[in-house]
């Protein structure tokens, strides 16, 4: 069996990040054409039409100006590079002694309520606390831009206009469900809290992990831990199986005679580096050996970052469900192999 597990649309979460790999389109013509305050009134008629209060729009919208620097650092962005830089280096920043040992004491710390979330969603803790700290060291950084003036600003701009536009409105909503606006800070880019979420990723996805009927992910660990869950849950994560394992190859092994053949609908530049898909027992006929458990019916590509003689990797689709947190193989990498160090 060769096809791929489906594919979905990468949800945006730390923005600035994914903005960091995915080329963006020229400004629109007509971008900027009204003044920043007209616009505003057109943002402000189109949240009326989705049921925003008066107040809410009032609050998040009044007093607004461009902020310079965001637009600065949007259009600063660079573009993909032909050749990607190594992994190892990445890798070995991003997945330290220290971050594994923070992510340790925040699992322990959590213990208690770890397993009913586990069951609740499926995704093993680990993984979730990889992710936590990827995103904000574990919440010791989370962005102090005003989040209404960082989406107003990238609306107006253009660039991404309905996307920015659909945030800000999201934004308003939040402020109708009673987070109050001083709260609202993040990044640049328009993601927030712990785990980085988007406003229309809270609106959806957010979670209450402690039982108070809140889903607070600026402050509380464990509404973090089931909101990251929650959101792998929804992008796919198949409970049971592994992101990707260590694989041994065979000397000689020939990694692009097996390249994929297939585009990807998204991200296509980080989905053509990995491999056909086939099934571990499949791989294992050519020589291929998983180092860690990992049953053989399950689909998995080969994927090795750094060329020949260097580490490779069986990925399964779960790997896949990280991509759509953050589409780029340093991200997914350096989440799945924090998790496995966390895990031991």
């Amino acid at each position: 069996m060769t096809l791929p597990p489906k594919l979905k649309a990468p949800r945006l979460s730390l923005l600035a990040v994914c903005l960091a790999i995915i080329p963006l389109p020229p400004m629109q013509a007509d971008a900027q054409q009204e003044s920043f305050s007209a616009y505003l009134q057109i943002v402000a008629v189109h949240a009326r039409t989705q049921g925003v209060s008066e107040a809410a729009i009032a609050g998040v919208l009044g007093g607004l100006t461009p902020n310079q620097r965001v637009i600065e650092l949007d259009t600063a962005q660079p573009g993909s590079q032909n050749t990607p830089p190594a992994l190892a280096p990445y890798i070995a920043q991003h997945v330290d002694g220290s971050i594994v040992g923070r992510g340790r004491a925040r699992h322990a710390g959590l213990s208690s309520i770890l397993p009913q979330i586990e069951r609740r969603y499926g995704v093993p803790a680990p993984m979730l606390f990889a992710i936590w700290g990827h995103e904000t060291n574990f919440g010791s950084y989370t962005g102090d831009f005003d989040l209404a003036r960082s989406l107003a600003t990238l609306a107006w701009e253009g660039r991404r206009r309905a996307l920015f536009e659909g945030e800000l409105i999201a934004l308003m909503k939040m402020v109708d469900r009673g987070i109050p606006r001083a709260q609202l800070k993040g990044s640049w880019a328009g993601a927030f809290g712990y785990p980085q979420f988007l406003p229309s990723v809270y609106l959806r996805l957010a979670a209450d992990g402690d039982g108070d009927a809140k889903s607070d992910i600026f402050a509380n660990p464990a509404d973090t831990i089931a909101s990251i869950a929650n959101y792998f849950r929804d992008a796919g994560w198949r409970p049971g199986q592994p992101w990707g394992v260590r694989a041994a190859l065979p000397s000689g092994f020939d990694v692009p005679a097996y390249a994929t053949k297939l585009s990807a609908p998204s991200c296509g530049r980080v989905h053509a580096r990995h491999s056909q898909w086939k099934t571990v027992s499949e791989w294992r006929s050519l020589g291929v050996s998983p180092l860690a458990p990992i049953a053989s019916d399950v689909l998995a590509s080969l994927f090795q970052p750094d060329g020949p003689g260097t580490p490779a990797y069986l990925l399964t689709g779960n790997y896949r469900v990280i991509l759509q947190y953050n589409c780029s193989n340093y991200y997914a990498m350096s989440v799945g192999l924090l998790a496995d160090e966390i895990a031991r």
